[in-house]
């Protein structure tokens, strides 16, 4: 009797790996396209919630604060349920939770409009965080490449679900419903494209030791000056997201001409997406990249404040430059600050959880005091105002040193 030989071990081809890692890197743009959509497409139909659903105007302004403060709140879940489930299922059921809530929003009346946002957010918040650990570990040697590719995806979509969500809605039909319910189809497409990477888990690292640990972050002056500066510049954004057409507006410009500039700002922020990762790659000092972008928004700002409408592309042009190019810097310095792999996690907790948390608040907070003032000179002065401690702040952030 005879022993049969051993098959020898198979070998991917470089044809299946090449597909596989397509395949990865598509389920990772996919997934980034679908973090924002979901608050950035209720603000333009914020009129039309009000009057379908008969409510007042702080129920819908509690609607648009309800993502910020998910993104803050929910983000430290993010770590733990990866641990539990593995990195590629945990993305599964965020989809799922996205698509979830996308649907169950404009099923009925208040309630569920609420439940669902707060349902779709909980699931973008602990997206936020695991998409710069998931480009740490998997795209370890392209980090560049990559984070400039999904923070384009991520800051694509959500300005064209800004754009195009009120246009949609009268093209579907049934109001804002229709407008709302259409961004759940890119959510759907995401998790057929993630699927496969549900079997194809690695392995993480089982051992005590190798878990990171909060307070390895917490005692950083690393970690916070990255925080606060990320919240900074999540503040910039999210109150000119909300209020930027209503300083145009103020000023004599048309709605429509005030939603085209806002247009403009967010459109501008993908080139600037697309670029502003693979330059921080480069160069260990990322000190220049956040002055020249600093700088270029608060010209913008102070255009604003001084001559608003006479220059109102401009403007409008440079703060998106600013903006949309020191978001994308943010997340890619979350990976270049944390040193050690087993530490992107909690550093990428730590940043967006207080950082959104300090920007939930401010939409409503520079709203109010335009209402108390009557003028949006206050409003505007101190957005470039906040800019100087961003300034300061990213300085000391975009040195070249790592978590210890």
């Amino acid at each position: 009797m005879t022993d049969t030989p051993a098959r020898p071990a198979t070998r991917a081809t470089p044809a299946a790996v090449g597909a596989s890692s397509a395949l990865l890197t598509a389920g990772v743009l996919l997934f980034a396209a679908n973090m924002r959509p979901l608050a950035t497409s209720v603000g333009p139909l914020v009129h039309q919630i009000r009057d379908g659903l008969h409510v007042s105007g702080a129920v819908t302004g509690l609607l648009v604060t309800i993502p910020v403060l998910c993104f803050g709140a929910v983000a430290p879940l993010a770590p733990p349920l990866s641990r539990r489930l593995g990195m590629s299922r945990t993305l599964g059921v965020i989809l799922v939770a996205i698509i979830a809530g996308l649907v169950v929003r404009v099923l009925g009346g208040v309630v569920l409009l609420f439940v669902g946002t707060t349902l779709a957010a909980a699931g973008a918040a602990c997206g936020n965080v695991l998409l710069p650990v998931l480009v740490r570990r998997r795209f370890a040697d392209r980090i560049g490449r990559t984070s400039a590719l999904y923070t384009t995806s991520l800051s694509g979509v959500a300005a064209l679900a800004a754009g195009t969500s009120v246009p949609l809605a009268g093209a579907i039909g049934h109001g804002w419903r229709g407008g709302l319910a259409i961004w759940a189809l890119p959510a759907v497409l995401a998790l057929a494209v993630w699927v496969p990477q549900l079997r194809a888990e690695p392995a993480e690292p089982a051992s005590d030791a190798a878990r990171p640990r909060m307070r390895e972050v917490t005692r950083s002056p690393i970690a916070w000056y990255l925080t606060i500066f990320f919240g900074l510049q999540s503040i910039s954004f999210y109150v000119t997201t909300a209020w930027l057409p209503s300083v145009f507006e103020s000023h004599g410009i048309g709605t429509t001409d005030a939603g085209l500039l806002l247009g403009l700002c967010g459109a501008v922020s993908v080139p600037g997406a697309l670029i502003a990762p693979r330059l921080a790659v480069r160069r260990h000092d990322q000190r220049l990249l956040v002055a020249v972008l600093t700088t270029t928004a608060a010209l913008g700002f102070a255009g604003l404040l001084i001559a608003p409408r006479a220059g109102a592309p401009l403007w409008a042009l440079l703060i998106g430059i600013g903006q949309g190019s020191l978001f994308p810097l943010a997340l890619t310095m979350i990976v270049l600050r944390s040193g050690a792999a087993r530490l992107t996690a909690s550093l990428s907790t730590h940043v967006q959880s207080i950082g959104y948390l300090l920007a939930a608040a401010s939409p409503f907070l520079i709203g109010a005091m335009h209402d108390a003032t009557g003028s949006w000179s206050g409003p505007v002065a101190v957005l470039l105002a906040l800019l100087a401690p961003q300034l300061a702040l990213g300085l000391a952030a975009a040195r070249d040193r790592t978590l210890p």
